[in-house]
């Protein structure tokens, strides 16, 4: 059973299309995450802090306590969600539904990624250095980009590398 959007719906993705995705995932600051769990398979959902790497794939710094942790350690498969509702019907306002592949990050290249990491959230100075904390780079497979009523559009692997290279030419928010 297919359970992706039917093609003929969706909007064919053009510049306009991709500029919006990047303003979305651009200044993303925090993302939700699902997992699936480990034992049971059942989907879990967590709030998580982002960052970026140099080439502009979403970074997350994680505790070894977390649920989540140990759901991207059995399986790396994962969802990240992005976008902010504003005023008014939060399904009017746009979101970037990223599928990943969560890899974690070794601990030789810990001290330029928490750099880059506590310049996008300076709060994780409390704890970036705590021992089971990690680092997990999300890398981006396909995405699903809503930016409003009507105006649906699936993005492939070649999709997306272009608009990490979007993000990152735009620089920080």
């Amino acid at each position: 059973m297919n359970l992706r959007p039917r093609e003929d719906l969706l909007n064919p993705v053009d510049e306009a299309a991709m500029a919006h995705a990047a303003e979305v995932l651009g200044p993303a600051r925090h993302g939700y995450l699902a997992v699936l769990q480990p034992g049971s398979g059942w989907p879990g959902l967590s709030r998580v802090a982002l960052g970026r790497d140099a080439e502009g794939v979403p970074l997350i710094l994680i505790s070894q306590l977390s649920a989540h942790f140990g759901a991207l350690a059995a399986d790396a498969r994962c969802c990240l969600l992005v976008g902010e509702p504003g005023s008014g019907d939060p399904l009017a306002h746009a979101r970037l539904s990223i599928e990943c592949l969560a890899e974690r990050v070794d601990d030789a290249v810990r001290p330029a990624l928490r750099e880059r990491f506590v310049a996008w959230q300076p709060k994780a100075a409390l704890y970036v250095d705590f021992a089971d904390f990690a680092f997990w780079r999300l890398r981006p497979q396909q995405a699903s980009f809503n930016a409003g009523f009507g105006k649906a559009y699936a993005l492939d692997a070649a999709l997306l590398a272009r608009l990490l290279e979007r993000v990152v030419q735009a620089g920080p928010n």
